[in-house]
């Protein structure tokens, strides 16, 4: 008897993970149909400059939409690099992203997408051939309309390069994320700004890039490093960034190196206590990066305006102080 209950639980353990095994196979690149919004590229000057400004400095892309290591380190020290994507960014045991080509090439850039595909993308975290993306790299979906446009419309005004980026790969874990965790899917309502707040010291300005474009919120807030999902209170830091073994060899720093995010809430222990003025804050963002294998984008954040710096400074400075100690920022495991 108590075999035949034996036999018949490993049986059932069995269909179970057999089912777990199919469903995640079939589900992992489900296609979602949400609308296209009824937004539209300009050929207007201001609006392409603006975002022009959006895409080298708050919202970073040009770090990033890159093909390589180097031409990484040189985007981030300003260099005029191509958005022709390919850079592989590894998400450990998950598997790993490569960077899409933003220029509008017609056959491997966005030339290839619609406008309302591309807003869609942005708007939803639906990639144009209807499955998601991962929300939180690309942080833009309460982003105003006006900037979304200003976006896509500079974009669309680069100089099309041609390069065939390979598709993201996942492991089989990865794909059992994409399939459970909330941070994989679409974003099903998104509730954007209904206008960019003026590029002046405000603390709503400050709000909106911190939350929307610059997403200081996505790295200085404690995450699950498989899941994403915050684990620890928003902006007081902790999240760990494993080793980027490639990016540290070339810039001559050791392969095993982690790092953490700093508490940016303003509280006395806090990494912005020690900016005592928004003088000493700007002064800070200008010098860049001091740290090579930061994983802060300090050359595109170096490059924003001064009235974009004072206002996240500001807004910072409005939260309630949180005393959350992140430990070492620098480290070995």
């Amino acid at each position: 008897m108590v075999k035949k209950i034996a036999l018949s639980l490993v049986g059932l353990i069995l269909i179970v993970i057999v089912g777990l095994l199919v469903y995640v196979q079939v589900a992992w690149d489900k296609v979602y149909d949400y609308p296209y919004p009824n937004l539209e590229v300009s050929t207007d000057s201001t609006v392409i400059a603006k975002g022009k400004y959006l895409v080298h400095g708050p919202a970073h892309c040009s770090n990033c939409h890159v093909s390589s290591i180097e031409e990484y380190i040189q985007a981030d020290l300003g260099q005029p690099i191509p958005l022709k994507g390919g850079v592989e960014f590894k998400l450990g045991p998950l598997g790993s992203l490569f960077t899409k080509n933003l220029t509008p090439d017609p056959l491997t850039g966005i030339g290839r997408y619609t406008d309302g595909e591309l807003f869609r993308m942005m708007r939803h975290a639906v990639k144009p051939d209807g499955t998601a993306s991962m929300a939180l790299i690309m942080p833009f979906w309460d982003m105003a309309d006006e900037d979304l446009i200003a976006i896509v419309s500079y974009l669309r005004s680069t100089e099309p390069v041609e390069n065939q980026v390979v598709d993201n790969q996942w492991s089989f874990l990865g794909k059992a994320v994409r399939v459970f965790v909330p941070s994989f899917h679409p974003i099903e309502s998104p509730k954007p700004f209904p206008s960019a707040p003026p590029m002046e010291a405000t603390v709503i300005r400050g709000e909106y890039l911190a939350r929307y474009v610059a997403n200081c919120v996505g790295c200085h807030t404690n995450r699950d490093l498989m899941t994403f999902e915050a684990i620890g209170p928003e902006y007081a830091g902790g999240m760990e960034f494993e080793p980027w073994p490639e990016m540290h060899e070339a810039l001559g720093e050791d392969p095993d190196l982690w790092m953490r995010s700093p508490n940016i809430t303003p509280h006395p222990n806090s990494a912005l206590a020690k900016f005592k003025s928004v003088e000493e804050w700007k002064e800070r963002f200008r010098k860049g990066r001091t740290i090579t294998i930061s994983p802060m984008h300090w050359g595109p954040f170096s490059r924003m305006s001064d009235e974009d710096l004072e206002a996240i400074y500001l807004y910072l400075h409005s939260l309630e102080p949180v005393d959350y100690q992140v430990g070492e920022l620098m480290y070995k495991k």
